[in-house]
């Protein structure tokens, strides 16, 4: 596999050194960890089909709990997959030479210093690594639901959560974006396939991050905020590129917000301490440090928390205009069916055009 523009060893070796102390790594509480999340796993998945309809044809949800590293470990694995479009069009410019060695190493030591930090914070993910070969020992880390051990354990610790409460509600969450991804057919190749369209439209000609940083600075004139639109990914994307994104940006508001209704509906009168969850994890957020929130706003996750919210709303007037939670079932039918970023902020907009795709059909 090629390198690219990033030395991933070394990343993964400053991100272990980022990643900070882990006063929780060797508690005797996180032996139990992994069992509990087995358990937690099971019972979310069974909430959830009841709550959403949507069964996995992958077969049961595989936990694993892991520590910062670990997680590090699987993201650096899942960049060098996605990525390798990118990394094959750079690694033909850059070629071997000395400066393009350099650069490796100061996007190493980047991609390191970015992912240790996160390391830290993300409690659990769905991940679905792109495997080329099904037969390969890759495809063992394919389709888990990850939960980062010592972040757990801290933040039970540091707010005095109720762990076996908080440990479903974690699992509802990640488990819902499984049900979504192995439960609708279409869904999981129809969201590789845009960012496989974005990945292979990257242009590494230096012309066009100027260009776009010009644009960064006409929307800074016209009282925009672009970072808050995507992080930089967005900022510096083509305009190809940006309307590939805003179905991401759609597709993934959508499946977020369907996420934290389904985590409260499929654990209505099971999580009496969901709703305190909820608020303390969003109360925290808030408070971060004013240099932590620039950079959450640089890497878009910013817009993430914006995806959340927005989805949100977008289901609640859908089914309020719709009759009811059976309003929102055609997003389910097919990649046409899904709302678009527009959409996600006009609710009505969809709900017409549902409608009228549906006298035509009918």
């Amino acid at each position: 596999m090629r390198q690219g523009p990033v030395d991933w060893q070394l990343a993964e070796r400053v991100a272990a050194r980022a990643s900070g102390r882990e006063p929780f790594a060797e508690s005797y509480l996180a032996h139990s960890l992994q069992a509990d999340f087995d358990e937690a796993t099971a019972e979310a998945e069974e909430l959830v089909a009841a709550a959403t309809g949507l069964h996995s044809a992958s077969g049961p949800a595989r936990a694993r709990v892991t520590d910062r590293a670990g997680w590090v470990r699987a993201n650096v694995n899942s960049f060098q997959r996605l990525l390798q479009p990118v990394i094959d069009k750079l690694d033909d410019r850059m070629g071997d030479r000395a400066a393009s060695r350099v650069t490796r190493k100061v996007g190493g030591f980047e991609v390191g210093m970015l992912l240790g930090w996160m390391s830290g914070r993300v409690l659990g993910q769905y991940d679905m690594l792109i495997v080329d070969d099904p037969s390969s020992a890759a495809a063992e880390d394919q389709d888990i639901v990850y939960y980062v051990g010592p972040n757990v354990l801290a933040l039970e610790k540091r707010f005095a959560f109720p762990p076996k409460e908080f440990r479903l509600w974690l699992a509802l969450h990640e488990v819902t974006h499984r049900a979504q991804f192995t439960g609708v057919p279409w869904l999981r190749e129809h969201y590789l396939g845009l960012v496989q369209q974005t990945l292979d439209s990257v242009d590494p000609d230096p012309k066009r991050f100027l260009d776009a940083l010009w644009r960064v600075l006409d929307d800074l004139r016209s009282g925009r905020k672009p970072l808050e639109e995507g992080g930089l990914v967005s900022l510096l994307a083509s305009a190809e590129q940006r309307a590939v994104i805003d179905k991401i940006g759609g597709l993934m508001s959508l499946l977020e917000g369907h996420g934290d209704i389904t985590m409260d509906r499929a654990g209505a009168g099971r999580l009496p301490s969901a709703h305190r969850f909820a608020r303390v994890l969003r109360e925290r957020r808030a408070t971060a440090k004013p240099a932590t929130k620039v950079l959450q706003r640089l890497i878009g996750l910013e817009a993430k928390m914006n995806q959340y919210a927005q989805g949100e709303r977008f289901i609640e007037e859908v089914e309020r205009l719709g009759g009811g939670p059976s309003a929102l079932e055609p997003v389910w039918r097919g990649a046409s069916w899904l709302p678009t970023l527009a959409e996600i902020r006009e609710p009505e907009e969809w709900l017409a055009r549902v409608r009228l795709s549906e006298e035509l059909v009918g």
